[in-house]
């Protein structure tokens, strides 16, 4: 091969990595909304070596920097409160005393969840109470724009860039709509699940061959109940502080306050 082809060679094909490198280089996160565009961009083409699809390709068109999240992320006082001041602001009692309600309205639901999954209807009922008041809120946030301005902002970009990747290969199943609203940190449906969660954890429980943790209850809490279970709950067991499925419930939250919330409403709700 003459000399001067050699080089052109070797120079094509240094040009070649060059641009490869530069077309999937890692997404820079940032620490206000200025850098978000050029962020989306970059991920957009990272996303499609990855081998998300056309659907949630497109669907990162749509996102925009979700200053609402960004606002709840840095201030999340209820956790700080001590456990009676937290179920106070929480509505503890009103929680209850519906959760009581639904148990009876859905028994059949309630029954076959437990003989599956082996999880009782209480903290299953004290988590839906208290995450989304029984489906009646859940959420006012564009679910991809939340889990892309945190995946973005340079806090936690790690932890949510596996919940935006999430996100994408849910929409491109068919199992979240690009345009859903959930909650500030892009939580979906009823029980207010993160997006890897609803990949490992989502399961069909009304039987009309989907998952929609929105729109189906059954879905919602079946997927719950199998959350739990794939942290350890034991049908039968207790589940109060020192009980072996405590911990289980520490999995669903890490903040304290929360845990026993769950299992002090749980235990009045099944009671």
């Amino acid at each position: 091969m003459p000399h001067q082809t050699i080089i052109k060679t070797l120079l094509g094909a240094a040009f070649i990595a060059t641009f490869s490198t530069a077309a999937v280089a890692a997404p820079q996160c940032g620490n206000g909304p200025a850098g978000f565009p050029a962020w989306v961009a970059a991920t957009r083409q990272e996303a499609a070596t990855k081998g998300i699809g056309k659907r949630g390709l497109a669907a990162l068109d749509t996102v925009r920097y979700a200053h609402g999240t960004i606002k709840a992320d840095r201030s999340m006082r209820s956790f700080k409160l001590n456990l009676q001041q937290f179920m106070q602001k929480r509505g503890a009692s009103a929680i209850v005393s519906r959760g009581r309600a639904m148990k009876r309205q859905n028994a059949a639901l309630f029954a076959r969840i437990e003989k599956q999954y082996g999880v009782p209807a209480g903290p299953l009922i004290a988590i839906w109470g208290m995450e989304t008041n029984f489906g009646g809120y859940m959420g006012k946030q564009h679910i991809l724009s939340a889990v892309a301005t945190l995946a973005y902002d340079c806090r936690r970009p790690e932890l949510f860039t596996r919940q935006l990747y999430a996100s994408l290969q849910l929409i491109d199943r068919g199992s979240l709509n690009p345009g859903a609203i959930g909650a500030m940190h892009g939580e979906i449906g009823q029980t207010q699940f993160l997006p890897v969660n609803v990949l490992k954890y989502g399961v069909d429980g009304d039987g009309n061959g989907r998952i929609d943790l929105i729109g189906s209850r059954a879905d919602a809490l079946a997927s719950t109940a199998n959350f739990l279970r794939g942290h350890g709950w034991r049908a039968g067991a207790g589940y109060q502080p020192g009980e072996p499925n405590f911990a289980a419930l520490q999995g669903w939250n890490k903040a304290s306050v929360y845990q026993q919330a769950i299992a002090i409403m749980g235990k009045q709700i099944d009671n």
